[in-house]
């Protein structure tokens, strides 16, 4: 059993409690989870949308910005993703994007305040200097970004150069989320991904020469030939490349779902055991340099951004993991994007051709979506604060929705003491706290409010196999 304390933010790592608690679960990132959104939600209804909540809304927005395109494909990843070399595929991309940024712009008919923005893929650092600098030129023409506090962007150190680095500057980028997963040579063959040190130190050390307010590097841990031993080597090589962030994923392999996991080995992939003593050893080793855990699979430096939403308890989740900016409609651009209006969710075509198609009847390409129940409102703002809080105040669920805690959650309140009786959770006298040890298991413990999964387990005797395991 590990133990650390980080300024009050206790680490309990219990093996045996995770090892009996091992499950499947989402990781929440939204509720209802994209998995339930459904095809009756309509171009119509999505107009509707768009009026009342966006036209006379003066908040300001965040935006997603999807490239799809990467020039090799990494085995392990679930990304929606197109691997070409042919970079007229991307020039007409860019157009039908600007396409529909342009028809979100009519459709409101003003220039909306942007919060935030996020590119996100693929490999967006697979455009060229030019290209970023196109996008960014026609946002800018429909979109106000005067007040903007976070410009980010997924790198692939394999094809970023400084010049590339230095135009996100030159226009505004301010965050940037490497993708390494693990330095060790033979893992990143067997999955597709070779990529050097110097590649990813680079990009790491332009980040803080040209001032970027943070960095994050993505980590994932199961990967086939992945050893204790050989992990540890590239946990140790992170900790002196010194991130601002990082994002520690557990693989989750479902060849059933992602296609190019078929191409694993699962006789390769790292026993169990063996998984969790690289997840200990990984926590041990990040706690001891100094990073906060945050929650889940996210830790970050004391003095960060993320970790002082997390003291302020301002911390908030949405598609891309833990955020300080999620609470805001969020416009979603690019094939299978997903955004979010009022208390509405929406997902474009994830076909190319069909999203080009669309565009061409100057329409939004809108594939499904959901409109949610004051019933789904309820329990998103449980779950969120489940997962950002580590708690949940029953007063507040109740005065906020009219609502009687204990006789609504009935059912819940059973399951949420056996619970307690684990040790991952703690009753007080206006709700529960999340234990040290339970943070770990936090998507344990979402899980009890999710009305979906419950209804297909208890009426279904389903297996939930869509979703990966929690730790």
């Amino acid at each position: 059993m590990l133990k650390i304390n980080h300024d009050n933010f206790y680490i309990d790592f219990d093996r045996e409690l995770i090892e009996k608690c091992q499950t499947n679960a989402p990781r929440y990132t939204s509720y209802p989870t994209a998995d339930r959104f459904n095809f009756s939600y309509n171009l119509k209804e999505h107009l509707s949308q768009i009026k009342s909540e966006l036209i006379n809304n003066k908040s300001p927005i965040s935006l997603y910005i999807h490239i799809p395109f990467c020039n090799t494909l990494c085995l392990y990843c679930a990304c929606n993703k197109i691997i070409t070399n042919d970079r007229n595929k991307i020039i007409k991309y860019l157009k039908y994007l600007e396409e529909e940024v342009r028809l979100y712009y009519e459709q409101v008919g003003k220039k909306l305040e942007v919060l935030q923005l996020h590119f996100g893929g693929g490999s967006p650092s697979w455009l060229s200097v030019d290209e970023i600098t196109q996008v960014m030129k026609f946002l800018h023409k429909y979109f106000n970004f005067a007040k903007a506090e976070e410009i980010s962007i997924e790198i692939d150190p394999r094809h970023t150069t400084n010049e590339f680095m230095q135009v996100l500057k030159d226009n505004g980028f301010n965050r940037i989320s490497i993708g390494l997963q693990d330095f060790d040579e033979k893992v990143q063959k067997i999955v597709n991904r070779v990529q050097s040190y110097s590649d990813s130190k680079m990009i790491l050390d332009t980040a803080k020469r040209l001032n970027f307010h943070s960095t994050n590097i993505d980590l994932i841990y199961g990967l086939p030939l992945q050893t204790l031993n050989s992990f540890a080597k590239t946990i140790d090589t992170i900790i002196e490349m010194y991130p601002a962030r990082i994002a520690l994923f557990n693989y989750a392999h479902l060849p059933h779902i992602f296609m190019p996991q078929t191409r694993i080995n699962e006789k390769d992939l790292p026993k169990e055991q063996e998984k969790l003593d690289i997840l200990q050893m990984s926590v041990t080793k990040l706690s001891n340099a100094g990073y906060v855990f945050i929650g889940m699979d996210h830790f970050a430096l004391p003095n960060d951004s993320l970790t002082l939403a997390l003291k302020n308890k301002t911390l908030q989740r949405n598609f891309q993991g833990y955020s300080t900016f999620a609470n805001s409609n969020m416009l979603a651009f690019g094939v299978s994007s997903i955004g979010i209006i009022g208390n509405s969710y929406y997902q474009n075509i994830k076909d190319l051709e069909e999203y080009y198609n669309k565009l061409d009847k100057k329409e939004l390409p809108i594939m499904r979506g959901a409109i949610l129940s004051i019933d789904d409102i309820i329990r998103k703002h449980i779950i969120q604060d489940i997962m950002c809080m580590f708690s949940l105040d029953y007063y507040k669920i109740e005065k906020m929705f009219s609502i009687k805690f204990e006789k609504y959650f009935m059912h819940e309140l059973i399951k949420l003491k056996n619970l307690n009786e684990l040790g991952l959770l703690f009753f007080t006298e206006r709700g529960f706290q999340v234990t040290a040890k339970g943070r770990f298991l936090i998507r344990n413990i979402a899980v009890v409010f999710d009305k979906y999964i419950n209804k297909d387990t208890v009426e279904k005797n389903v297996e939930i196999k869509r979703y990966s395991k929690v730790i």
